[in-house]
């Protein structure tokens, strides 16, 4: 097919158009291409012989998935940027005698192991329980004061009291939690320091 504006034709309709056997397109694909990957790659390897390697296996990538290109869903140029920074990573990993993916340890799980998580579930459910016993007021101060985290006067305001109900309802509901949950003290894993 002759091209009369090269320049006009997008890349990813030389691809489709390529993927459908135009010689012509590719050549032109290519010659617009290869040279942004090919410096791409040698600022990467700061090696003109690697950088070469990687622009041939990039392009020769993307000849491989024009079947299946998608027009719309993405660049060409992004998508070929991409594929040679990622050839790019795995030749500076081999250079650095970096391991394969395959070899490289899971990465530890970063949450608490099952047991402290049932423990602290339990832990949870006893405190609900105990909260559940106590007088609305002084709950409210408790989970106001211990869990919410809010101070004094501003717990005064929210239950339309004084400062000092507040200190008084949040002292008388820490003793009631103390008593009920002392019993329950080994069971939910607390000891005696």
């Amino acid at each position: 097919m002759a091209f009369d504006d090269p320049d006009a034709i997008p890349d990813d309709a030389l691809l489709v158009l390529y993927a459908n056997g135009d010689g012509e397109a590719a050549r032109l694909l290519t010659a617009r291409l290869a040279p942004r990957v090919l410096a791409q790659a040698a600022r990467i390897l700061g090696d003109r012989a690697e950088a070469e390697d990687v622009t041939q296996e990039a392009m020769l990538r993307l000849w491989r998935i024009a079947p299946d290109w998608r027009r719309g869903e993405a660049r060409v140029s992004t998508w070929l940027y991409r594929v040679t920074a990622n050839l790019c990573t795995d030749r500076l990993r081999r250079r650095r005698g970096g391991a394969a993916i395959d070899d490289v340890a899971e990465p530890e799980d970063p949450s608490a192991p099952v047991e402290e998580k049932l423990q602290a579930q339990a832990r949870m459910d006893a405190l609900q329980g105990a909260l559940n016993q106590l007088p609305d007021r002084q709950r409210q101060a408790v989970v106001l004061r211990h869990i919410e985290g809010l101070g004094n006067p501003e717990i005064a305001e929210i239950l339309e009291i004084s400062t000092e109900a507040v200190e008084s309802l949040t002292a008388r509901g820490k003793r009631a939690l103390g008593r009920l949950l002392a019993a329950r003290r080994e069971e939910l894993g607390y000891q005696d320091g």
